[in-house]
């Protein structure tokens, strides 16, 4: 069995999903074969040329590739409101499955995945890079095994710019619904950031492959763009074992910061990025008696959950470290954030900047003020700034089903 060529199924194969065809023709040498491509749009991608120049068949549709073919692994790559059902018809058709994050755009659809993935004994793996890195998974270790001491709150901060060709990139960027009315929820939360919101859980959660669950939380949400959704998050989350976890993420800020965390337990810290280390390429635990200990860089071997999924699949193991248990999370907040909030709330054009070269909306000092906001553990509504607007406290303990009174 350990020698076994894993079929592969590649759903997807533009924007990220090009990543995934780089690197698999980057490693031939390895025990694998593409059996087949969906993707209506394949044309259009760079890799297209490549996969065409090998001869393999491709598809428009899943149950065109099924009725040909069969695949060990299917890897889906395709927007947010398309992974609950390609991942739960791949499951249906024999394949193991890797999907691209988030789990789903609504938590019933996380679990209908869920319940596939049961039914059908294969595996479905969530594509959280994170969750999938030595570093990550080191520290995740010491939390569990008591190194670090009992948990005692997180947050995380992530400012990224994004300009006009992001959101007109396809049909669905910053949208609510498609055309048809299924849901995407996409959004800063949902989408780039996505793995920094769901790290908090990941890296908290009871057992390695499982992350800890929010019970109740409340968020500001904010818009610069001429989106659906917002662009800016601002959120407070209780989980059920009552940890803080906070988590400010920007679209519409002028510079980039690196990504940055810091997670406060009883016997220290451990923190990662530009606003919380010098040393910024390595999560580093900071020992309250001043001792410090090095797991590495998260960021490194972005790939390794693609490797790990064809080792399962060689060894007939289900296991894995990003299921729909640990990804759930993630998908429960982004829903509860749109309930707790309300309307997305538009900045004032006063504070409101449009930088032409670069194609960009900005806030006007919005970086600081999220710093500023990361720094003291609150909400830009219980500081002095006129224009925020607070979300209501949600409970989502048994949160099944966007919106909950559906």
């Amino acid at each position: 069995m350990n020698n076994k060529e894993v079929s592969i199924l590649l759903v997807g194969i533009g924007g990220f999903g090009g990543s995934y065809v780089n690197e698999l023709l980057e490693n031939e040498e390895r025990d694998f074969k593409i059996t087949g491509v969906v993707d209506p749009l394949a044309e259009q991608a760079s890799s297209y040329p490549a996969l065409r120049e090998k001869n393999i068949p491709f598809y428009a549709e899943l149950e065109n590739f099924y009725a040909e073919q069969e695949a060990d692994l299917a890897v889906i790559s395709s927007p947010i409101h398309f992974h609950c059902p390609q991942s739960t018809f791949c499951l249906s058709q024999g394949s193991s499955v890797l999907c691209e994050k988030p789990l789903a755009a609504v938590v019933q659809d996380g679990l209908k995945m869920k319940k596939a993935r049961d039914e059908t004994g294969e595996f479905l793996d969530i594509g959280y890079q994170w969750s999938h890195s030595e570093a990550v998974l080191k520290f995740k270790q010491d939390v569990l095994d008591g190194v670090l001491g009992r948990p005692l709150r997180a947050r995380t901060i992530i400012l990224w710019p994004r300009d006009q060709e992001y959101y007109a990139r396809n049909s669905w960027a910053g949208r609510i619904k498609d055309d048809k009315g299924h849901w995407i929820l996409d959004s800063v939360a949902n989408n780039a950031t996505a793995h920094y919101l769901h790290n908090l859980f990941f890296v908290l959660g009871p057992e390695i492959n499982k992350s800890s669950y929010p019970s109740s939380l409340t968020a500001e949400l904010y818009r610069a763009n001429d989106i659906e959704n917002y662009d800016t998050a601002v959120t407070r989350i209780k989980t059920e074992e009552d940890l803080e976890l906070l988590y400010y993420a920007s679209h519409s800020v002028r510079e980039r910061y690196q990504e940055t965390f810091c997670f406060e337990f009883e016997k220290g810290r451990v923190v990662y990025g530009e606003l919380e280390q010098e040393n910024q390429g390595t999560i580093t635990a900071e020992f309250n008696d001043g001792t410090k200990k090095y797991y590495g860089n998260p960021e490194k071997n972005r790939k390794r959950k693609l490797w790990l999924a064809l080792e399962a699949v060689r060894k007939g193991e289900d296991f894995v470290y990003c299921g729909p248990e640990a990804a759930l999370p993630q998908t429960i907040s982004i829903n509860g954030f749109q309930e707790s909030a309300g309307e997305i709330r538009d900045y004032p054009e006063d504070i409101k900047n449009y930088d032409r070269q670069k194609q960009q909306y900005w806030i006007e000092d919005l970086d600081n003020i999220l710093i500023k906001a990361y720094r003291e553990e609150k909400l830009l509504s219980e500081m002095d700034i006129k224009w925020a607007r607070r979300g209501n406290r949600l409970s989502v303990e048994d949160y099944d089903h966007y919106p909950s009174e559906g």
